[in-house]
């Protein structure tokens, strides 16, 4: 056989050039490798690779072209494998082929650029659900397109969708990826979903995709002793091979220690900021990086080169998108996530806190007012990472809190109807205190329009819904325009600083402080009162003297006619101090209800 030249081309995977596609995989236990596909008959021996140091093969094959099929051929000992390319853009199905995938796209759109964490509200969004009118197959990005309008109107600036990593079957949460590399078939591949972000981005709404790096598959795994060999009969070159690889979605933990791994994690991520303008990352179970058990009680169990390997993309993202962002599902509440990496932190710019959900949720769901403990309230509302408010993620519905024995909040709170006055009083209270905290609000897809029962990912979105419930709708529109101080009047929200200074544990009313520079007009007063009876006149302390214009009312009936529209207008606050501020003034609340009030700057 007459020698074959390696390609001159660099990069992994298929990369088209003038004539041709280069060809390059990693399989260092290889003894030969052949490419085959639609562009040689499927000949399992006419285009063999030539070796490269490393473990790398390669070659040039003159005639291929974009929107080819193909895989790999890997000969080991007796064995010769089918494999589909580790780094392919786009493939028929998980268990299929792989295809040539046409790297040119027209942005329109290039120079966007995310909001800035104190702006930030995100919305969180499945793509097989948000739009689905079929019911047989699952949603896909073309129909996610036809409602990114209402996203807009709704007043989100982000959205966060999970993960679309080609997977198993067309129906799931997304977390089970078998090629990291490839946009899921059935949601249309990667070309549905850069018009996905191009169609976000024209509609002003960020992108952040959520990776998965803490596991792959374990179903349709192509990665699986990728090139033949293993240790152990665990997963082989791309994998630990040892007690590492356990984590309880399967023994797929990918091995971060050794280099070629380490590069096609890092290659994955700076792939959806570059090929995809992706404004952000949502990274899943960052515990099960740095920690074997994805925990923090046992040094001896640590990932150290997990730990690096999130500093290195971190940091490297931030060098070349200073404004794109990283986000961490760690839910260990370690401050050291969002520290910076020159401070021993992993380098993320915030993460998620389900200490807020959980303490939220358990005052929500209390049987009755006495047991609704407003020291929670002030745990979830205080909290912060290493003193930075929006170094958290803040939410009382996400895919987690609504599946897996949890259901949506509303019936969580009246279980086969959620419906009733209570359970949309006590959902609508738990999202103004998501929306005046500080931190970087969240909803869940549904949830501004009382979408109930649990999530499934064979269960639709129930559009209709969305008029049936158009005042609570308003109600989440009128919070995201507070929260982004689209009307100038509520500053204070965007600002790091809080104080509680009012916790009436018997009449359960609790009222904080926010505001940012501490100039006039920035302070905002958020009263919360988490029992069944209405106040006409509850005195606390402000701030400031004058006059307080009240900004919202979740009480107020235009947003549900059970509401009872209980009065609350202007408050005039009086010299004379109380709850430690230098001034006080009545306020009138609703059972149940959050009043938001400021000054006119």
């Amino acid at each position: 056989m007459k020698s074959v030249t390696p390609s001159s081309c660099t990069g992994m995977g298929a990369v088209p050039f003038q004539g041709g596609i280069a060809f390059r995989v990693w399989a260092p236990h290889a003894e030969k490798v052949y490419v085959t596909g639609t562009f040689n008959n499927w000949s399992k021996n006419n285009n063999p690779l030539a070796k490269e140091p490393d473990g790398y093969w390669s070659v040039d094959v003159p005639g291929a072209t974009i929107g080819d099929q193909y895989r790999y051929l890997i000969a080991n000992g007796s064995k010769t494998i089918s494999r589909l390319d580790p780094y392919a853009r786009e493939v028929t199905h998980s268990n299929g082929n792989s295809i040539i995938h046409d790297p040119d796209f027209e942005w329109k759109t290039v120079g966007f650029e995310i909001a800035p964490l104190h702006e930030l509200v995100i919305y969180e969004l499945h793509v097989g659900t948000f739009n689905d009118p079929s019911e047989v197959l699952p949603g896909n990005f073309n129909k996610a397109i036809e409602k990114l309008p209402y996203l807009r109107d709704l007043g989100v600036n982000a959205i966060e969708v999970m993960p679309a990593m080609e997977f198993r079957g067309g129906f799931s949460w997304g977390y089970n990826p078998a090629l990291i590399f490839a946009i899921e078939s059935e949601y249309g591949g990667p070309a549905a979903f850069k018009k996905f972000v191009r169609s976000a981005h024209e509609n002003d709404l960020a992108v952040i995709f959520d990776v998965v790096y803490n596991h792959f598959g374990p179903g349709d795994l192509s990665l699986w002793q990728f090139d033949g060999w293993n240790e152990n009969n665990k997963g082989g070159i791309y994998f630990y091979n040892d007690r590492r690889s356990q984590t309880p979605w399967g023994d797929t933990r990918p091995d971060y220690g050794r280099p070629e791994v380490r590069h096609y994690i890092k290659d994955n991520a700076l792939m959806w900021m570059e090929e995809f303008q992706i404004d952000g990352l949502r990274w899943d179970a960052t515990a099960y990086i740095r920690n074997i058990y994805g925990n923090d009680n046992n040094p001896d169990n640590d990932i150290i080169d997990g730990w690096s390997l999130m500093q290195w993309i971190n940091q490297e993202i931030k060098r070349q998108w200073p404004h794109k962002i990283c986000i961490a599902e760690d839910l260990r509440n370690n401050p050291y996530i969002t520290k910076a990496v020159q401070n021993a932190g992993a380098g993320f710019d915030t993460q998620w806190n389900a200490r807020f959900s959980h303490r939220v949720r358990e005052v929500l769901l209390a049987p009755e007012d006495k047991a609704r403990n407003l020291n929670l309230i002030r745990e979830a509302v205080e909290q912060r990472f290493d003193g930075a408010a929006f170094n958290r993620v803040i939410y009382t519905e996400s895919h987690d809190e609504v599946a897996n024995g949890k259901a949506r909040v509303p019936e969580e709170i009246s279980p086969g109807d959620a419906d009733t006055w209570l359970a949309k009083k006590l959902s609508t209270l738990g999202a103004a205190l998501t929306f005046t905290s500080p931190g970087v609000p969240m909803i869940f897809q549904g949830q501004e329009f009382l979408e109930d029962d649990w999530f499934r990912d064979k269960d639709p979105i129930d559009w209709s819904k969305k008029e049936k419930y158009q005042g609570i709708l308003n109600l989440y529109q009128d919070l995201i325009r507070l929260r982004r101080n689209l009307k100038g009047h509520t500053q204070g929200l965007c600002g790091e600083n809080i104080m509680i200074h009012h916790c009436n544990h018997q009449d359960k009313i609790l009222a904080f402080h926010r505001w940012d520079t501490g100039k006039p007009g920035d302070s905002v007063i958020v009263v919360v009162n988490l029992s069944n009876k209405g106040y006409p006149e509850y005195q606390i302390g402000f701030p400031h003297p004058g006059s307080w214009n009240v900004r919202f009312n979740s009480d107020w009936s235009g947003y549900d006619p059970s509401f009872s529209n209980h009065p609350s207008n202007e408050t005039q606050a009086d010299r004379k101090g109380r709850d430690e501020m230098p001034s006080a003034g009545f306020v009138s609340i609703g059972p149940y209800s959050v009043v938001v009030l400021s000054q006119t700057p």
